[in-house]
């Protein structure tokens, strides 16, 4: 279905130069574009595709507005970046076939669930005991909700997801495929040359406006929660522990592990593959590059990287003590080569 230009900058702003009557039929990278579609270009260096794309719209900063306009339509806005993110949620809702709520007859309900008005249950999902699901909420197929679950309201849980018992999960959430919410924390305790479990009596509270990826799992607690604030954004595949704690709009790329009792501020960001070792704090503000490796607490906010090459445990303790001290021994011979060279031009000066 399309949509025409002037009902998209009703919707969302922005200046419109340009037929409001232009029929947009889809979004598009700006490479691929074809004169049914609306791209963007959000930097300057872009500028040069201008000419080049086929797209029959494109949003743009102020300072593109004229080299934009002169080959054809456009929308201006200070940021196209998150013009074009609110866009895509626009048009999703726009374009959106979404069935009528109800709960489907293969669902199994317990008697004592509360469901609110709007809520949408999908074939052979499982509501336990207790559990509470906010209004216009949507619980996937083959969705499973423990006892005394709660799922606030106008939250997505897409097929196959699990929530534990007494885990609680906010509003506007997101939670794709697969993902296990309230699973044990890994906890043994050794004895003999075995591992006692160590039973894991918390949950995991997680707040508003939170997007989960597919195949995550996130522990719950061993005595206390586990808890992810508000606005958090995982990716796939990431292992969250036991008693973990994020804050507020911290985000996460694929394959991320931290493990149990680690504490990550608000506003970080952590590359794909990185892993945060347990009972470290990182502060507020921290950025740590893919494939790192924290080690150690990181306190003041700034980008952070740490990746160094396998070896056994001595070898690496070594040269990873050594590595720190690299800096130190640069300068110290840059400073011998300045004295050498000052010496050498004093005894051979005539």
């Amino acid at each position: 279905m399309s949509r025409p230009l002037g009902s998209i900058v009703e919707a969302l702003g922005g200046e419109l130069v340009g037929a409001p009557d232009t029929s947009i039929q889809r979004l598009a990278p700006l490479a691929t574009a074809g004169p049914d579609a609306l791209a963007f270009i959000a930097n300057a260096r872009y500028a040069t595709q201008i000419a080049t794309t086929r797209a029959a719209c494109l949003i743009v900063p102020p300072a593109l507005r004229d080299a934009a306009s002169a080959r054809g339509a456009c929308i201006v806005t200070d940021d196209p970046y998150l013009y074009f993110a609110r866009l895509t949620q626009w048009w999703r809702r726009e374009h959106a076939a979404l069935s009528p709520a109800a709960i489907h007859p293969t669902a199994s309900v317990h008697p004592t669930a509360e469901l609110a008005q709007g809520v949408d249950v999908g074939a052979f999902a499982v509501i336990g005991a207790g559990v509470y699901i906010g209004p216009g909420a949507r619980v996937g197929a083959h969705c499973v909700l423990g006892e005394q679950v709660r799922v606030g309201a106008k939250t997505l849980l897409h097929a196959r997801v699990t929530l534990g018992e007494r885990c609680t999960l906010g509003e506007r959430c997101v939670v794709h495929s697969g993902v296990v919410i309230g699973a044990d924390g890994f906890g043994f305790a050794p004895h003999q040359g075995q591992w006692i479990k160590i039973e894991q009596l918390g949950a995991v509270r997680i707040g508003n406006d939170v997007e989960i990826g597919a195949n995550t799992c996130i522990d719950r607690g061993a005595l206390d929660d586990t808890v992810i604030e508000d606005g958090v954004k995982l990716d796939n595949l990431i292992q969250i522990g036991h008693n973990v704690h994020i804050g507020a709009h911290t985000a996460m790329a694929g394959c991320v592990g931290v493990a149990g009792s680690a504490t990550i501020g608000a506003g970080c960001t952590i590359g794909g593959g990185a892993v945060v070792l347990g009972h470290l704090k990182l502060a507020d503000g921290v950025h740590v590059s893919a494939a790192s490796v924290v080690t150690r607490s990181l306190l003041k906010p700034g980008h952070y990287t740490g990746m160094f090459p396998i070896d056994d445990n001595v070898n690496w303790e070594k040269n990873a003590a050594s590595l720190k001290q690299l800096n130190r021994i640069r300068e110290r011979l840059k400073a011998a080569e300045q004295a050498i060279e000052q010496a050498l031009q004093k005894n051979t000066k005539p």
